[in-house]
C-alpha cells in the first residue's frame, strides 16, 4: 500500500500508525479536525470536521486503502450529543465507503471497538456472532456495530478489515480515558469504584502495538474482523494496585453490588495474522504517569 487516507490522524492510535507508515515510503493522506501545532513530517493533512458539511471531492482522487479511525469526543454524552456521534461513526463511514468505491481502493480498514461484546466471564473471539441487544449495548458502542454492518456490506468490492481495540493507551493519551484517569485519580486520593471485590478484568493494548498491528493488517487482501488487545489479563484492582506501587500512593477502592462483566480479548487471531502483542501495561507506565 502506498497511498493511504487515514481518519483520526491526530489521535493516540492515528499518531503512532502515521509515524510507522511515513518511515516506509507511504505516501499519508491525514484527515483532522484541524491541521496539528506540530504536524509530522511527511503527512499531507485535510482539515474537515467529520460532524460537519464536508465534501469529499477535495480528498485524493486516487488512494490504496483508507483507514478509518476517527470517533466522536462526545462518546459519554448521550443522548445531547447523539447527532455528533452519528455524524463520525455511522455517517462518515458510509460517505467514506462511497468514496473508497469511487477511487476505486484496495482496503478499507475500520476501527470498531471491543466494546460492542458488552461484557462476560469469557474471552471474546472474533467468531461470535452473539452480540447484546442495542439497549445494553447503548449508543455508542451501538454506532459502532452499524458501522462494522456498513463496512463488510462492502467486502465485495474491496478488502475490508474490522479491528476492535480493546482500552488503548499510550503517551500522550486523554487524561478522560480509563488508564490516566486511574493514575489521575489514585495520585489526587480519589477512591476508585469497582464491582465485587477486584473489578472487572481486561487485556488493554499499547498504542504501539495496536498501531503495529494495523500496519500489518494493510498488507492483507482478505477481508477479516481482529481484535485488538494486550497481552496480559489484569483486573481493575491489580492495576491501581500496580499504578500505586509505581507512584507511591495507596489506591483507595470503592466497593460495588454486583459481580463484574469482564471484556478480554481473545488475540489468538491477532496473533497468527498480525502480530502478537509485546507491551505489558505495568512495564510501560512510565510513560503515561
Amino acid at each position: 500500500m502506498k497511498k493511504i487516507l487515514i481518519t483520526g490522524a491526530s489521535g493516540l492510535l492515528g499518531r503512532y500508525i502515521c509515524n510507522r507508515l511515513v518511515p516506509l515510503g507511504t505516501e499519508v493522506y491525514a484527515i483532522t479536525r484541524m491541521v496539528p501545532a506540530n504536524p509530522l513530517q511527511g503527512i499531507r493533512y485535510y482539515p474537515i470536521d467529520l460532524t460537519s458539511h464536508w465534501f469529499d471531492d477535495d480528498l485524493p482522487s486516487e488512494v490504496d486503502a483508507v483507514v478509518h479511525l476517527a470517533q466522536s469526543s462526545k462518546f459519554r454524552d448521550f443522548p445531547e450529543s447523539a447527532l455528533d456521534v452519528f455524524k463520525v461513526n455511522i455517517e462518515s463511514t458510509a460517505r467514506l465507503l462511497d468514496y473508497a468505491k469511487r477511487v476505486k481502493v484496495k482496503q478499507f480498514i475500520y476501527a470498531s471497538s471491543g466494546g460492542v461484546y458488552g461484557g462476560g466471564r469469557n474471552p471474546f473471539s472474533e467468531s461470535s456472532n452473539s452480540f447484546p441487544s442495542c439497549r445494553q449495548l447503548g449508543y455508542y458502542f451501538g454506532s459502532k456495530l452499524c458501522g462494522e454492518l456498513l463496512v463488510n456490506s462492502y467486502a465485495d468490492i474491496f478488502s475490508t478489515v474490522v479491528v476492535r481495540p480493546f482500552f488503548i493507551y499510550g503517551a500522550g493519551q486523554n487524561r478522560g480515558m480509563l488508564i490516566p484517569r486511574l493514575i489521575d485519580n489514585i495520585a489526587a486520593g480519589k477512591s476508585i469504584n469497582i464491582k465485587g471485590e477486584n473489578g472487572i478484568r481486561i487485556n488493554p493494548v499499547h498504542a504501539a502495538d495496536a498501531a503495529e498491528a494495523i500496519v500489518a493488517a494493510l498488507s492483507l487482501t482478505v477481508s477479516a474482523t481482529f481484535n485488538i488487545a494486550g497481552p496480559e489479563v489484569l483486573s481493575i484492582r491489580e492495576i491501581c494496585e500496580g499504578i500505586g506501587k509505581y507512584i507511591g500512593k495507596t489506591p483507595l477502592f470503592q466497593l460495588q453490588v454486583g459481580a463484574p462483566d469482564d471484556l478480554i480479548a481473545d488475540i489468538t487471531s491477532m496473533s497468527a495474522s498480525l502480530i502478537a502483542p509485546q507491551r505489558r501495561l505495568l512495564d510501560m507506565l512510565v510513560e503515561l504517569a
